[in-house]
C-alpha cells in the first residue's frame, strides 16, 4: 500500500493550483472542466450548499492540472461562504494560476427553500472591462 502524495500547500495552507505546459499554444481551443460535487456551507445557517462548476477557458501558455484542482476546491468543503464570493475567487485563483486568454465560471447551486442560484463570472484576459463575450451573461 502506497502512502497518498500530499498536495502542496501556500504559506496560507491552501492547495496550490498546478498546471502544465498548453501542448498546443499556438491553436485557440476551449477547456471544459465540470465538478459535480462541489459543496460548501452557507455562512448564515451552517447547512451544507451543493453545487456544480463548470469551468470553461482558452488556455494560453498553461493548462489546469486537474487533480490539483480537485484538491483546491475540497478546501471550500468546511468554509463559510456566499455563492457570489466562491464563485469570484474561484475564478480569480484559477486565472492567476494558468493566465488564460478567456475564462467564463458558472456555479449552479442546489435548492434550498424552493430557490436554485446559478453565478456566472468571466475573464476577457488583459481587456480592463468586462464586456459580454457571449450570450451567457
Amino acid at each position: 500500500m502506497t502512502a497518498q502524495k500530499r498536495p502542496q500547500l501556500s504559506k496560507t495552507g491552501v492547495p496550490i493550483l498546478e498546471v502544465f505546459p498548453n501542448p498546443h499554444p499556438d491553436r485557440s481551443y476551449e477547456i471544459e472542466i465540470q465538478a459535480p460535487e462541489f459543496t460548501s456551507v452557507c455562512p448564515k445557517t451552517g447547512q451544507p450548499d451543493f453545487g456544480t462548476l463548470i469551468i470553461c477557458y482558452i488556455p494560453e501558455a498553461s493548462c489546469i492540472e486537474l487533480k490539483s484542482l480537485k484538491l483546491y476546491l475540497q478546501q471550500y468543503r468546511n468554509q463559510g461562504i456566499f455563492y457570489e464570493d466562491i464563485t469570484n475567487r474561484i475564478l480569480d485563483d484559477l486565472v492567476k494560476a494558468c493566465s488564460p486568454h478567456w475564462m467564463l465560471l458558472t456555479s449552479s447551486w442546489t435548492p434550498r427553500g424552493g430557490i436554485s442560484s446559478k453565478v456566472t463570472v468571466e475573464y476577457l484576459g488583459n481587456k480592463k472591462k468586462n464586456i459580454k463575450k457571449t450570450g451567457k451573461l
